[in-house]
């Protein structure tokens, strides 16, 4: 009797439109991330943009300080990983809405906006704290919570804020020169894994078949061959 398997169709289209909000399960961190994102005020990066006109249409900051706020949490510092994570991740993709910027694009806004990249990840690790999250991503979180009515110990909880929070802000710049390391240990690494001729597909399985034809030709032909025959031979008496 034949095995009935669960259906698998990889190239079955997509009858409706997917929404990028059902790629992940409820309460997942990039939407944590997202939405906490969204309301904080990201104007000091929307300023160096201002006046640039129709024509200029740089990447959204919003959707490039999620991705980077995302990956870092998540322990991803390299740009170049961050560019092949929006096409393979979809919590990456999710929070790029289907945008690719290249890793030269990553890499170039988080140093023009490493002073506000970093106050502004603080400030969601701080709401993340504040909501009672253990941990953010990778990040580790003091969720010892400061109680306003504790007036007995306002004054020590008010010192321990400001500690917390400049351990947190050089956690934070630790995590940004991190990932600028990164960058610099792989700015001569080739810009391609795959070469450009199996890039498409029909060119792909043509270049697959043909390889395979010739790794299975290759012991036939070593029947022929004295080398190839010795060398076969030790290897059957190994």
């Amino acid at each position: 009797m034949a095995t009935s398997y669960r259906r698998y169709d990889p190239d079955q289209v997509m009858l409706l439109p997917a929404a990028l909000q059902d790629w992940l399960p409820q309460g997942h961190l990039a939407y944590f991330i997202s939405d906490t994102v969204d309301a904080l005020d990201l104007s000091a990066f929307y300023a160096r943009y201002a006046g640039g006109g129709a024509r200029n249409q740089p990447f959204h900051p919003a959707m490039l300080v999620k991705v980077l706020v995302y990956g870092y949490a998540t322990g991803v510092f390299s740009s170049r990983k961050i560019e092949r994570r929006l096409h393979e991740d979809l919590a990456f993709r999710m929070l790029a809405a289907n945008n690719f910027p290249k890793h030269r694009t990553i890499r170039d806004f988080r140093a023009l906006h490493l002073k506000e990249l970093s106050d502004l990840f603080v400030q969601v690790v701080k709401l993340a704290r504040e909501l009672g999250l253990v941990k953010l991503g990778t990040v580790a979180i003091d969720g010892t919570k400061v109680k306003a009515n504790a007036s007995r110990h306002k004054a020590m909880s008010y010192e321990r804020m400001q500690q917390s929070e400049a351990e947190l802000k050089s956690q934070i710049d630790a995590l940004l020169q991190r990932a600028k390391r990164s960058d610099e240990a792989e700015a001569d690494e080739p810009e391609l894994d795959i070469p450009a001729e199996i890039e498409r597909r029909e060119k792909r399985l043509e270049a697959i078949a043909a390889a395979r034809q010739r790794l299975e030709q290759r012991p036939r032909d070593g029947e022929g061959n004295p080398k190839g025959g010795a060398l076969q031979a030790r290897l059957r008496r190994s």
